[in-house]
């Protein structure tokens, strides 16, 4: 009958060792996913974005505070001062207003 040979015993300084330096894997990090950039928005209308509002927004078909904030890059706050402004110079209609979506559309 062949006996495998004898495992050498370890010392005491080897077994504390071997688990002080133990925890191989590391911590699962859960937060992996795409981080939004921050939009730079334009807090006040000047000249040239106000020219730039009188001309574009009342031309196009379809006209939100989202679709003003996204073509001149302002804050909705400026965009919903920009169609109150265009709907009392009569350069745009209201179509329909839900909640705070406001809807409107060229003449």
């Amino acid at each position: 009958l062949d006996m495998p040979p004898k495992k050498e015993k370890k010392t005491k300084e080897q077994i504390a060792k071997a688990a002080a330096g133990g925890g191989g894997k590391k911590k699962k990090k859960w937060n992996s996913g795409k981080v939004k950039e921050k939009a730079n928005n334009a807090v006040c209308l000047d000249e040239a974005l106000y020219e730039k509002l009188l001309n574009e927004v009342p031309k196009s078909r379809l006209i939100t505070v989202s679709t003003i904030s996204d073509k001149l890059r302002v804050t909705g706050s400026v965009a919903r001062a920009a169609i109150r402004d265009l709907e009392s110079k009569g350069k745009i209609k209201r179509v329909s207003t839900h909640r705070s979506q406001l809807l409107y559309t060229s003449i």
